[in-house]
């Protein structure tokens, strides 16, 4: 969330200048809501103040008085009823804002805006045509596509054998790198979550449709950024506490609504699919040195299994809702011929923290200040699987492992 009094001087501002984030987001409404709320709380206050000279005055009040005291009680009411009204308006208004970019974010209406800042390794040439995932897979009784949709539906899958080990070895493999090299905490929180931990995260009420509710008004989160961003919701940090990094596997889950039509093949999609998240509350002068290490940490992940890959800036028009600047990192897969994203690394500076107080404190004497929070995905387990299967794919339908994943997956290959 921005600040209202940062949103009363440049609103109209962020909407001249770029439409493409703010246009259609509530900031519109927001000028004339303040204004109405203001000039609202400053006749209330008047005639509160008028209120108490009449009950001052001693002695038996006139008729007058008495007519224009009962006058005030209705009109105050009245005006009470207002304020309370157009200040919830305004709050909703001011939850739908998405963050301001960073200066260095490139300027673009949408994804072709987007500047690649630097790639790694070198795709792998095959002596044959190279296959998707969802080839490979079947072949190998690794994934079953269609047993998924029988038990679910579309866009879910089960993973078989060497599948489902695979992906228990890359989680293991994930959550060893990021706590024994990188100097994150491991956290195992809920996948359920309530509303105040999505508010804060920024995943409502934006992106309510995408979300999977219980009956009781739990959410199934969408990411571990959500409980993680919450860790320290409410709370005043000292400030030699910072920073603080958390890493957590969890599943996530995700109804897909915008995405009718796009990767309906395979599991660069799905509803259900697993991740590793890496979260960091930082100090605002530092956090965008943080944001390289944490982008750096998502890609050693990439270069310890040899994955060619491409470090991608977002555009404003690209930008995640509650981000100020964001590296996708996307990977190479050879079977489709494109790069897909595998991870998007960003900075929401102040935003997340002001939606869920997280403040520290630099002395005893000093006033809390706002976080920043980072979070980024190292890895989509998923989506590195099937990078997996389609760069070390063989001629004869076999799968050769990364030697990193060896000794967690137990063997050098993968044969039907």
């Amino acid at each position: 969330m921005l600040p209202r009094e940062f949103l009363r001087e440049n609103a109209e501002r962020l909407l001249r200048e770029m439409p493409e984030r703010f246009a259609g987001s509530g900031i519109e409404e927001f000028g004339q809501l303040d204004r109405r709320r203001r000039e609202t709380v400053t006749r209330l206050e008047e005639k509160r103040r008028r209120r108490n000279e009449l009950t001052a005055v001693r002695g038996k009040p006139s008729p007058e008085a008495l007519a224009e005291m009962k006058a005030l009680k209705e009109e105050i009411k009245e005006l009470e009823v207002d304020e309370e009204k157009t200040s919830a308006e305004l709050a909703a208004v001011e939850t739908r804002i998405p963050n301001v970019p960073n200066d260095s974010v490139p300027r673009g209406k949408d994804e072709t805006a987007n500047r690649v800042e630097r790639t790694w390794g070198t795709p792998p040439s095959f002596s044959f045509e190279p296959k998707a995932h969802w080839d490979l897979g079947p072949a190998l009784g690794i994934l079953d596509f269609d047993r998924g949709a029988r038990l679910a539906g579309a866009r879910f899958t089960v993973l078989k054998g060497a599948g489902a080990r695979l992906s228990r070895a890359l989680i293991t493999f994930m959550l060893d790198l990021h706590t024994k090299e990188h100097g994150y905490t491991e956290v195992y929180p809920p996948v359920m979550a309530n509303a105040d931990s999505l508010l804060a995260s920024g995943q409502l009420p934006k992106f309510e449709e995408d979300l999977f509710r219980t009956r009781e008004g739990y959410y199934l989160i969408p990411t571990a950024e959500v409980p993680l961003t919450s860790m320290h919701r409410d709370e005043i940090l000292p400030a030699a506490a910072l920073p603080i990094r958390y890493t957590a596997y969890t599943a996530c889950f995700r109804a897909e609504a915008g995405a009718a039509g796009r990767d309906t093949r395979g599991m660069i999609r799905q509803h259900q699919f697993d991740k590793i998240e890496i979260m960091t509350f930082a100090s605002p002068e530092n956090s965008y040195e943080e944001l390289e290490r944490l982008t750096s940490n998502a890609e050693e992940v990439l270069k310890r299994l040899g994955l060619p890959y491409r470090v991608v800036s977002l555009s404003t028009g690209d930008l995640g809702f509650g981000a100020a600047r964001t590296y996708d990192l996307e990977v190479w897969l050879p079977g489709q011929q494109s790069y897909k994203e595998i991870s998007s690394c960003s900075n929401c500076e102040a935003f997340q923290a002001r939606r869920g107080s997280i403040r520290f404190r630099r002395s005893e004497d000093e006033k809390p200040e706002f976080v920043h929070t980072l979070n980024g995905s190292a890895l989509a387990v998923g989506r590195t699987l099937i990078a997996i299967l389609e760069n070390y794919q063989r001629e004869d339908g076999s799968v050769e492992i990364p030697e990193a994943l060896r000794p967690y997956f137990g063997a050098s290959e993968i044969r039907y």
